[in-house]
């Protein structure tokens, strides 16, 4: 459930439902999917995070992180859907809260769009410590740390709690990275709490040893609580602190977007407090990028999401990736590219000699239509052809000139990808055209399905293969020097509907390609085909033997093509929409006019106009124009390379749905 499908399809019933609901229905469906055969890998390439050395850090003390952004445990209390989040591009997982006993309450969780918040009666309630340890028995599917947030039960006393913390550890200590030690809502004065976190460390080098400890705080906490506390306590002897997401009311707990401002108030505060070393956490209010950007620059090593993932979707850790990345290379000198003929270069000749055989084969096709060896192979041309059957050679020029679009289509998205990706070493672009192009190659064999060696198609293979074998030596290990989005602003929910449409493009024309070239080795012909004709099958084997080969030699050839430059344009709509990247809408557009052009226009110069037969071409095309027109404003506008003040940002307006 990508950002493109979440905002424009899933939010919108989701939120119809009543907040439980959905997200029980979400999860469930999400952990369903990542239990099938292969649906972590659709998981992952739907989704597509890239991981990258310079994101991975040092947390805690020794605890090596991926990612620096976790799930908040009240997310997902059950773990119902843990496998699937493991691939959004999270660093690792807080569980909890957990208590040694089972906490409920029967009220229900409420939303409030206008605020971007989540109403719950009560955040401690949970499973309790049994029905966990049960739970963590059973595999994972994951390998993400696994921060467990331990809090005693309501209305204990220190002794009590300090007792029930320890029997946690001691149970949970064999799948804990780390433990959280939430004392929030205590009651308990500073003197008291200090002396039972100093309890509670001493226990847990026993109870849990080598294992971290952090301190988790409201953000809410009163600053004059906290500096009281941290007065008492050793901030020397924990690991890190967490600022939590949840802000106390009178009628339960609001964990949202407005948790922000006192989260990173809070994170200035206990970085003065208890220096740089501590690892410090923020998970309350972050919905958008440039709220991890403001957390980190407060003093913040990690972030955790929770209501940002329901009201911003799951491509949320992927897109703070992004920002932090851009963050840490921003200032220094982008790497010198690739000289042009070691690897990128190669498969910009190649799409270069794509386009240039493609507007040759479209010349011949709407002119003579057969070459040489076609009339050699059949014993019969144009002249004899048209005597049997007047609408044969216009048939013909129809598969043949919408081949050739489909070539000049190839090409131009071959020579963009390759002009501005591969040569920046970007990764998703040496992923579509290798994907592309292993396809593309290997439907040569398509052609000899009935038994016709096509010498012009081997020969251009035997050409074209060499350059992408070459290009494809190409490094994609660096990351990106381009700035990202990093605002949920209304153009970049316009360019979410743009995106869905090309995505929804991409696999209509990989089901046509598969369909189109199936045919072409099987029935050869559809019945609209025939009606055209005014033949059957039979009818045209009488008039040559070798005639229906050739005409499927060229329909399975048309659909390879079109499977492989579907699966261009499919990993392009998937991975390649970021905002200020207007090659990939020149690219999305030049490469889509030449199919476009060839196999409508060919259609109406023979006269094969069949209302159902042209349907899919009417759906492609009004797929791709309202995707171009959605996508123009966040791809050709480039994103603020600065990030704006912090006060700028606490006081942002919510915008409602």
């Amino acid at each position: 459930m990508p950002d493109w499908s979440y905002q424009t399809l899933f939010r919108p019933l989701l939120f119809g439902l009543p907040a439980e609901t959905a997200r029980n229905f979400t999860l469930g469906a999400m952990g369903l999917l990542s239990r099938l055969p292969g649906g972590t890998l659709v998981i992952k390439t739907l989704g597509h995070m890239e991981s990258h050395p310079i994101l991975e850090s040092e947390a805690c003390g020794g605890l090596r992180l991926k990612y620096p952004v976790g799930l908040s445990g009240g997310l997902d209390a059950h773990g119902t859907a843990h496998r699937a989040l493991a691939q959004f591009g999270f660093g690792f997982i807080e569980i909890g809260p957990v208590t040694v006993r089972e906490v409920t309450d029967d009220r229900p969780i409420r939303r409030e769009v206008s605020r971007e918040a989540l109403l719950y009666p009560d955040v401690g309630a949970n499973e309790g410590l049994e029905k966990l340890v049960q739970r963590m028995k059973h595999k994972q599917g994951h390998r993400l740390p696994l921060m467990f947030r331990l809090r005693p039960m309501p209305g204990a006393s220190p002794e009590q709690a300090q007792a029930e913390l320890r029997q946690m550890m001691e149970r949970l200590a064999p799948w804990a990275a780390a433990f959280y030690i939430d004392s929030v809502d205590t009651g308990w004065p500073p003197e008291e709490t200090a002396a039972y976190l100093s309890a509670v460390r001493q226990a847990s080098r026993e109870a849990a040893p080598g294992k971290p400890l952090l301190l988790y705080v409201a953000p809410d906490d009163p600053a004059d609580r906290l500096q009281a506390l941290f007065s008492r306590v050793d901030a020397a002897a924990w690991e890190g602190i967490v600022v939590g997401d949840a802000i106390r009311t009178p009628e339960g707990f609001v964990i949202g977007q407005e948790a922000l401002a006192p989260g990173v108030e809070r994170v200035k505060q206990l970085r003065q407090l208890a220096g740089p070393e501590p690892t410090i956490v923020l998970a309350g209010g972050i919905h958008e990028p440039r709220d991890a950007l403001l957390a980190v620059e407060a003093g913040a090593n990690c972030v955790q999401l929770h209501s940002g993932l329901v009201y911003s979707g799951p491509g949320l850790p992927k897109r703070i990736n992004e920002a932090l990345i851009y963050e840490k290379v921003r200032e220094a000198e982008s790497p010198p590219e690739a000289p042009f003929w070691r690897d990128w270069g190669w498969m910009c000749l190649l799409g270069l000699g794509m386009v240039i055989g493609g507007i040759l084969a479209w010349m011949i096709a709407a002119t003579s239509v057969m070459l040489p060896y076609d009339v050699l192979y059949l014993g019969m041309d144009q002249t004899m052809l048209g005597q049997a059957n007047r609408w044969l050679l216009g048939f013909m020029s129809h598969d043949r000139v919408t081949l050739a679009g489909t070539m000049i289509s190839i090409g131009i998205l071959y020579y963009q990808l390759a002009r501005h990706g591969l040569r920046k070493g970007l990764h998703w672009t040496k992923t579509a055209l290798m994907t592309s192009g292993l396809v593309g190659f290997s439907s040569f064999f398509l052609y000899l399905g009935y038994g016709y060696f096509d010498p012009l198609h081997a020969l251009a293979a035997a050409v074209l293969l060499p350059m992408f074998i070459l290009s494809m030596r190409a490094r994609t290990d660096r990351p990106s020097y381009d700035p990202p989005n990093v605002a949920n602003d209304r153009i970049w929910r316009r360019a979410q509907w743009g995106q869905l449409l090309f995505v929804t493009l991409g696999f209509a024309l990989v089901v046509g390609g598969v369909v189109i070239a199936g045919v072409g080795i099987t029935f050869v012909f559809v019945p609209t085909d025939l009606a055209y004709l005014c033949a059957s099958a039979e009818m045209l084997a009488d008039i040559n033997e070798r005639l229906i080969p050739l005409i499927a030699h060229d329909r399975a050839g048309f659909g390879g093509a079109l499977f492989s430059n579907a699966l261009a344009v499919l990993i392009i709509a998937l991975w390649g929409i970021g905002q200020g990247q207007r090659w990939v809408w020149w690219t999305l557009l030049l490469g889509g006019l030449p199919g476009f052009l060839a196999g409508l226009s060919v259609h109406f110069q023979i006269g094969y106009t069949d209302f159902v037969h042209l349907l899919p071409a009417y759906f492609a095309f009004l797929l791709y124009a309202g995707g171009l027109i959605l996508l123009y404003p966040y791809l050709m506008r480039r994103p603020e390379r600065s990030i704006p003040s912090a006060e700028a940002m606490l006081t942002r307006d919510i915008v409602p749905e």
